[in-house]
């Protein structure tokens, strides 16, 4: 109920004056609103209208990696141009941008035989994306990842502090308080096991770099003819291909009480189309032992980066809070199974 009122709330802030297809040469006879996005019928075809909030050189990093991958991946988004060549059009001081729309249905986490898909896709994604380079330097992360980990300690103690001045807690205040140190402890032991690691050794060998698309939630991953596509790279980077494998693992287990059959089965798709040193698996394991859900919640919550109710965000870390012990023994098991 939350996210779909909040979709409205994005979707309010769109133009849809014809003038703005009048610039991409397109005739519209439906639209639709999907999420974030509208999903458009035109004389073309079905296209999607997105709104843009980030700079023209992000787009521009976005076309390029999108150019890029086709090569040997054509399974991502298509821009549509518009009738000066652009990817996008400026109107009423506002960036949109239209996409080909990509067929398919979104990815069941549950179901054995779409994570195997998409874990497969995803290792094709980053084949093909392996070599790419950018001018855009701050979306190199490769190299900076315990400087984070590190910039996220501060910050959690910094939302302690903030907690514990509240002279009237809320219920929130109190459960962060009781779970905080445990919470730090394990983003410590997160640091230092990337300090151990072979971490900064392998962000200078460039096969295990990739593009990384970054948000690889259920809706992103498009299932067709026994095939991932993926959608919105709104937040790609070029880092270590196990950030976004890290990142893909998360989205899957935080539902399925953590479990250690699904991160098998994600990482046997990924090897099916592409490689994963031991080194890898190490650095993987660091990062999955951050617990990225915690400080997530605790951070939405304590700086309000979310427009929610109280009521949303106390819900939200009772869940997490809850699968506390679920979380430790899947790294128990991952470190005694999976690190050889």
């Amino acid at each position: 109920m939350i996210d779909r009122y909040g979709e409205k709330k994005y979707l309010a802030k769109y133009d849809l004056c014809v003038e703005i297809f009048d610039r991409f040469d397109l005739e519209i006879s439906d639209i639709v609103p999907i999420r974030n996005v509208y999903m458009v019928s035109t004389n073309r075809g079905e296209k999607i209208l997105k709104r843009v909030e980030y700079t023209l050189d992000e787009l521009k990093f976005i076309d390029e990696i999108l150019t890029y991958v086709k090569n040997k991946f054509p399974r991502v988004v298509n821009f549509v141009k518009n009738k000066k060549g652009d990817i996008y059009t400026i109107w009423e001081g506002e960036m949109y941008c239209i996409m080909d729309m990509v067929q398919g249905k979104e990815c069941n986490f549950s179901n054995p035989v779409d994570l195997n898909t998409a874990s497969e896709g995803l290792g094709e994604f980053h084949l093909a994306s392996e070599g790419f380079k950018s001018n855009m330097n701050n979306k190199y992360n490769n190299g900076r990842l315990i400087d984070v980990f590190k910039r996220r300690i501060q910050e959690m103690d910094f939302f302690v502090n903030i907690a514990n001045i509240h002279e009237k807690k809320t219920e929130f205040d109190e459960i962060f308080i009781k779970n905080s140190r445990h919470y730090i402890r394990e983003i410590k032991k997160s640091e230092m096991l990337l300090e151990k690691s072979c971490y900064y050794k392998l962000c200078s060998e460039e096969d295990k770099i990739a593009v990384c698309h970054h948000d690889l939630a259920y809706h992103n991953i498009l299932i067709n003819d026994g095939k991932a596509y993926f959608v919105d790279f709104d937040y790609a980077i070029i880092d270590l291909k196990v950030h976004d494998l890290c990142n893909f693992i998360n989205k899957v287990i935080k539902n399925f009480a953590f479990d250690m059959d699904k991160t098998r089965l994600i990482i046997k798709g990924y090897c099916h189309k592409n490689t994963l040193s031991n080194r890898e698996l190490e650095v993987l394991y660091a990062m999955l032992s951050f617990p990225n859900d915690f400080y997530t919640i605790s951070k939405d919550y304590y700086t309000r980066r979310k427009d929610w109710e109280e009521g949303v965000f106390l819900d939200r870390l009772k869940r997490k809070v809850r699968y506390k012990e679920d979380r430790l023994e899947f790294l128990e098991e991952f470190k005694d199974t999976v690190l050889k």
